[in-house]
């Protein structure tokens, strides 16, 4: 099998922030990545509540297909982008983000040299170093986490674990969770470093910590319980410990007092886990229904 001979579909989850997703588009237009422009498609799924991406879109790329997206969470806005695909392969990134030119290539030429891979995973990078702790990028220099803003996959296999966990209704925990479902399956995700993508510094929000990252680990944990272990009450300590002094001393002494926000809501983060994780299986109500297969390509 030649590098070029592989189909890809690139699905660009999106969500009102067309300036972005305009300079995404334009690292993935044909003669942007160094791939043959015939063997991939790029798939823009937007939740937008107004036309400002469907617009640009059409406007400016309008080699991209546009697809509405179910206003249900990024999980299953990246689903109903790969349900469309077409491609042997799905590749998925950001609106926010900036896929190297040689991306898509990269990822070919890892599946040429391993054959029997069924996922690859792909490197982020910020582009630049960190000003402020109210900023956040998920940088992944070393691989094992398999981020949704990066990674490749048989459309196959994706269609067959059903995508996403649309359970999932916040941008976190749904990419571990299919990470964690291919493992159960026997299944790895080489590190492809070359398949890279940069993903901008952006404003972290600390009160999501409390609002959306603890429902959605509480809702992992119950999906894969033999994962509980991992996560003792010792370790959410040992979180607020560690952040005492970047988080909490540092802005005292700086002056930098907005960053306060991320140690005190993380702080309440890890006090509600600390004491919901040891009841899991008492006290919360299971989840519905999970992911189902999809029908296969036509």
């Amino acid at each position: 099998m030649s590098i070029a001979s592989l189909k890809f579909s690139v699905v660009v989850p999106a969500c009102a922030r067309p300036e972005q997703l305009a300079l995404c588009l334009a690292r993935l237009a044909p003669g942007a990545q160094t791939y043959p422009a015939e063997k991939y498609e790029v798939i823009v799924t937007d939740d937008s509540a107004d036309t400002s991406v469907r617009e640009m879109v059409e406007n400016k790329f309008p080699w991209a297909k546009w697809v509405a997206g179910p206003r249900r969470g990024p999980a299953a806005n990246r689903n109903t982008g790969a349900k469309l695909a077409r491609g042997e392969w799905i590749a998925f990134t950001d609106d926010d983000c900036l896929p190297d030119a040689g991306w898509l290539a990269a990822f070919a030429a890892a599946r040429e040299a391993q054959p029997a891979a069924h996922v690859l995973e792909g490197r982020t990078y910020a582009d630049r170093p960190q000003r402020s702790l109210l900023e956040t990028s998920p940088i992944n220099d070393n691989g094992g986490n398999l981020w949704s803003c990066n990674f490749a996959i048989e459309n196959s296999l994706f269609r067959e674990l059903g995508g996403f966990d649309e359970r999932y209704i916040w941008a976190t925990m749904e990419d571990m969770d299919l990470a964690e479902r291919l493992r159960e399956r026997g299944i790895g995700f080489p590190f492809v470093r070359e398949a890279a993508v940069c993903h901008p510094w952006r404003p972290r929000n600390a009160r999501h910590t409390q609002t959306r990252q603890v429902p959605s680990v509480l809702l992992y944990l119950q999906l894969h319980p033999q994962l509980i272990a991992k996560y003792p009450p010792g370790l959410y300590r040992r979180s607020i410990l560690k952040a005492i002094y970047p988080e909490l001393i540092v802005p005292l002494f700086t002056g930098r007092w907005s960053e306060l926000a991320l140690f005190w809501h993380g702080t309440l983060a890890a006090i509600k886990l600390m004491r919901a994780i040891p009841c899991i299986s008492q006290t919360l109500t299971p989840p519905g229904p999970g992911p189902q297969p999809w029908p296969p390509l036509a």
